[in-house]
Order: C-alpha cells, then structure tokens, then sequence
C-alpha cells in the first residue's frame, strides 16, 4: 500500500509541483491550499505524514498544526513538516511547540524534501511492544510513543520522542551532533546541526518544567549527554 503525503500550501504552483513530484515518487497524495480544506482531508484521509505551509490565508499553518494535535485524527498523530520563509531560531521553536516534527525553508531542494520525509516516515513505524525505557524518574515506552517524568506524561512531537528515545538509549554516553543527526535524523537528512540546539531546547523546556532536574547536558564543542547534573 502506498504511502499518504497531505500537502498544504496556498501558492497553486508550488502545490501542483509538490504534488507532482511527490506522485512521482511512488506516494499517494492529498492536497489543499487553506487550513479547512486541509483539517476535512486529514479528518477523511488521515495521512502518513503531512507538508504544512506556515503562511497560510486566514487559519496559519501553525493554527492548522494545533488543531490537528488536539484534534487527535488518529491514536498516534502523524509527523508534520512544516515549510517557512523564516529561518530564525525564534520562528523554529515557535513551530515545534505547536507540534511540528521537522522544518523546511524556502527555498529548498525537492530532493531534500523528499529525504526529509522518508526520514519521519521510517521513524514513525511501529516499536516492538512491552519494551519501556528508563532513566532517573523518565520513562518512555516506544511500542506506545508515551513519555512520563515522574509519573506525570509529557506530550512530545514525533521527532522529539525519537530524540528523547535515542538519549534513553545511550545514558552517560557523551553523544556528538554528527552521530545524533545519523542517527536521530537520518543519513539522508541535509540539514545542518543547528537544528539539534533548537530540538534539545525544546525538549529541555517540556523534561524540567518546575524545579526538576536537568538530565540532557550539554558537551561544550561537542554533543550533548543524558545523565544528571544541576538545574
């Protein structure tokens, strides 16, 4: 079975090129060119991973992105890119706390597209049940993609999840930002590191509300670790 790419995007040349390079591709696509026409095709058809552009007219994509995250089209929300004009940290962070798993800016290569979403397409498959994964007072189960500090769950993106998974798998293990981007993103992610900062700042902010602990430390010129230290 084909996989469901919804696009959204309010430019009709550049939806109908997504669109058509995307079927190239061998993917089964859904498209819109507003927030409403989007939440009726992912309430109708809910893709396996969604292209969301910010800039949309009347409900923004990020308006859009909350919804669908509320909204809980299915058990286990599907990934979500997101495509900006704007590259500033700020404006990065701004989407991943409204549930986006990954970004773009424009403009950008089809190809980077491409390997972008096969990344959170291959991570977003199904764990093998009855694993839970430990460290300190956080656990994480990856058959359920839950997440819990202290007994209390934590709602993180998809790509936040696999970061978290990844750390919980090596603890204490001083981890660069070229084998977290391997790893975490893909070989066939383009990015630049810079977008490790941005998730872990995210990540941080969701782990250490309140008084609690650090746990991800970070390796001045190297990486980051998962092990305990101060606030």
């Amino acid at each position: 079975m084909k996989q469901r790419i919804l696009v959204v995007e309010d430019d009709p040349k550049v939806l109908s090129a997504l669109t058509r390079g995307l079927a190239l591709e061998g993917y089964e696509v859904d498209s819109a060119e507003d927030g409403p026409g989007a939440l009726a095709l992912a309430a109708a058809r809910p893709p396996d991973v969604a292209v969301l552009d910010v800039m949309l007219p009347g409900m923004s994509g990020l308006e859009v992105c909350d919804r669908l995250r509320r909204d809980g089209v299915r058990v286990a929300p599907f990934p979500i890119l997101f495509l900006t004009a704007r590259d500033s940290v700020q404006d990065r962070v701004a989407g991943l706390d409204r549930g986006a798993d990954d970004y773009l800016v424009k403009p950008f290569a089809f190809d980077e597209l491409v390997a972008r979403l096969r990344a959170l397409l291959r991570r977003a498959k199904p764990a093998e049940p009855d694993e839970l994964l430990r460290y300190g007072d956080v656990e994480l189960s990856p058959a359920t993609r839950e997440v819990w500090r202290a007994g209390e769950a934590l709602a993180l993106t998809a790509r936040e999840f696999d970061l978290l998974e990844f750390f919980l798998r090596h603890p204490r293990r001083v981890l660069t930002r070229a084998r977290i981007l391997e790893q975490v993103w893909g070989y066939d992610y383009l990015g630049g590191s810079n977008v490790i900062d941005v998730y872990v700042r995210v990540l941080r902010e969701k782990l250490e509300t309140g008084e609690r602990q650090r746990l991800i430390q970070t390796v001045r010129g190297v990486g980051y670790a998962l092990r305990e230290g101060d606030r």
